[in-house]
């Protein structure tokens, strides 16, 4: 119990030699502030204004105005490139259409392609039914031949 009350002692000494330090240093940076009249004037009447953007009209506002920012200047690596060689081609060699039929086929493509697929089913059948002719002529020679 003794070293608890030591403990709390020793931080409550710590917290007021603190508290010294920061009165201490606020009454410095107060004498500061009293010596230097200027500061505290333009404080009093709020921060000083600065125009970029705007041109203010009162002549006394005239000296807050700044100057632009310059702006470094920037070399595009584009620009310096010499320009590509471009292909000059005879514009009348591209005025005949592809074929004379390309927009019929265009039209009729659907129609060619479900034809097409009717097709293959018809010769897929056809192959088939030879195959089964085939397999039962094989099978009638070789039932007469045993």
């Amino acid at each position: 119990m003794g070293s608890e009350d030591e403990s709390v002692e020793q931080k409550s000494a710590a917290r007021k030699e603190a508290l010294r330090a920061l009165r201490t240093a606020k009454e410095l940076s107060e004498s500061k502030e009293d010596g230097e009249e200027g500061d505290a004037a333009v404080e009093e009447h709020g921060p000083a204004m600065k125009f970029r953007n705007y041109v203010p009209q009162a002549t006394e506002l005239q000296d807050s105005k700044v100057a632009p920012p310059e702006l470094p200047k920037f070399e595009d690596p584009i620009v310096s490139l010499p320009p590509a060689v471009e292909k000059k081609e005879d514009p009348f060699v591209n005025i005949a259409p592809k074929k004379p039929n390309w927009d019929l086929r265009r039209d009729v493509q659907k129609k060619l392609d479900k034809l097409e697929k009717r097709t293959q089913k018809a010769m897929y059948k056809l192959v088939e039914e030879r195959e089964k002719e085939r397999g039962t002529a094989e099978a009638d020679e070789d039932a007469t031949e045993s």
